[in-house]
């Protein structure tokens, strides 16, 4: 199966280190979904970062309420790409429920101080990503945005906080609505 000469996911995670057969040992672990996350969650304290980085995509598909707070420890990694698959599965909300999606009191902490210093840009664009989700109710948030589009040594970076900052696109696509009032059409004065 696979082409591996073991397959149970132990075996599958520490594959997730091997370059020529990454993208086959992903997609399996990917399918066994929950039969694997005991193993997903193990290989993020494996030594290879790369193996690590695996683990984070794969929670960022397989997370539960169980495995955010290792993500949340993968963010502090010694390696970047690390840091950026765990920042990324923190921000996304595309594949988690309102059950399992990391609160402000949680997350923003660890953001905050990698937007503000994390040595790698790509890092910080991550780290913007999830900084930005709490611009509507947390000042500190919003400030630390504000901060990044107009000091960040990285254009693209700059570039993707001022997406966050008032006035920009996702700013303005996740302002929360105001409720509609009868005889106002859409809510507003």
């Amino acid at each position: 199966m696979l082409g591996f000469l073991r397959t149970d996911d132990e075996a599958l995670v520490s594959c997730l280190g091997d370059p020529q057969r990454t993208v086959g040992a992903y997609h399996e672990l990917l399918r066994r979904a929950d039969d694997a996350l005991d193993a997903v969650r193990a290989g993020l304290d494996h030594p290879d970062p790369a193996v690590r980085e695996g683990c984070c995509r794969l929670l960022d598909h397989l997370v539960d309420t169980d495995s955010m707070p290792r993500l949340i420890e993968m963010a502090d990694d010694p390696d970047a790409k690390v840091r950026i698959a765990a920042f990324h599965a923190l921000a996304c909300d595309r594949c988690k429920n309102d059950t399992c999606a990391p609160g402000a009191d949680r997350v923003l902490e660890p953001a905050l101080r990698h937007l503000a210093g994390d040595p790698d840009p790509q890092v910080r664009l991550r780290a913007v990503e999830l900084v930005g989700k709490f611009v509507h109710t947390d000042a500190t948030a919003l400030a630390a945005i504000l901060t990044s589009h107009r000091q960040d040594p990285s254009p693209a970076v700059r570039k993707k906080s001022g997406w966050y900052a008032p006035g920009g696109t996702i700013h303005r696509r996740t302002l929360p609505r105001t409720p509609k009032q009868p005889g106002r059409p859409g809510g507003r004065p």
